[in-house]
């Protein structure tokens, strides 16, 4: 078949990035070569159609199109672990409008709203200095973690807005008696969420010589360990998270001159829209 005439008009890479996980915790189909110097191209015409799906946003499908489409060296963007889908998306966004995002922000102290152009590789800097830490010594065990995938991150969430819905449903409910059952039943739900979600956290734990990493006796293990030892889990697993949360940005209120900082969500309807 002969070479198409356009292909020399086809989209370049525009940046290179490193996977801050350096791809530890990735199995090998799911990235083509190296987790170093990876493309990244900027979206094209049809990623943007599928960003305004809303079913393929809730379910998380348009996302991992996106990330297959414009870093076609990873293979299956459900695998991505949460220590890098944050950086894949700034760098996806630097790719296709340039590294300055303007945000408008409401002074905290005099409530005046302020316009920022913050600089994406920011993001890029801070992920690249992130370190995770992955071993956790408990009362003669070594437990071993590891980040959710991208996957096991939107399948929670999913739970958790359905939790958050049913929330909202029960407090419509007139009935005193009944509100307080569903309620029961609601916070019953979101304890099996959570422990669901440190469960998946923990890879394995080492018992003297014999390492544990069948998930059904990992969970076993949690809902009978004592209170101590599952709060030290938590702990470890929740200042992993705060670890590797988005970097913020100072900010100064052209009004009051109050300092504050600039937060930023990566939701696809905003973060993703129109430079």
């Amino acid at each position: 078949m002969s070479q198409n005439p356009l292909q020399p008009f086809f989209r370049q890479p525009k940046i290179y990035i490193t996977l801050p996980s350096k791809g530890v915790f990735n199995s090998p189909e799911s990235l083509s070569g190296t987790f170093e110097n990876m493309p990244v191209y900027g979206m094209t015409g049809m990623d943007e159609i599928i960003l305004k799906t809303p079913d393929a946003l809730m379910s998380g499908e348009s996302t991992v199109k996106l990330i297959q489409s414009c870093c076609p060296s990873i293979k299956d963007a459900w695998s991505l672990t949460t220590l890098d889908t944050n950086l894949v998306y700034a760098a996806i966004r630097i790719a296709t409008y340039g590294n300055e995002l303007s945000v408008t922000q409401t002074c905290p102290e005099c409530e005046t709203e302020n316009d920022f152009d913050i600089d994406l590789n920011h993001v890029i800097e801070h992920y690249s200095n992130c370190q995770y830490n992955h071993k956790l010594t408990l009362d003669g065990l070594i437990v071993k973690t590891r980040p959710l995938t991208f996957k096991e991150s939107n399948d929670f969430s999913l739970e958790n807005y359905g939790l958050q819905q049913k929330l909202n449903q029960t407090e419509q409910v007139e009935d005193v008696n009944e509100k307080q059952r569903l309620f029961k039943e609601l916070f019953e739900e979101l304890s099996v969420t959570q422990q669901k979600i440190f469960s998946k956290s923990v890879e394995a734990v080492e018992v003297g010589d014999q390492v544990v990493t069948d998930p059904t006796y990992i969970e076993e293990w949690l809902k009978n360990c004592d209170k101590s030892v599952f709060e030290k889990l938590k702990n470890h697993v929740d200042a992993n998270r705060t670890a590797w949360n988005m970097p913020t940005w100072p900010a100064k209120c052209a009004k009051c001159e109050a300092e504050s900082k600039i937060y930023v969500e990566l939701d696809n309807s905003s973060f993703f829209g129109n430079a």
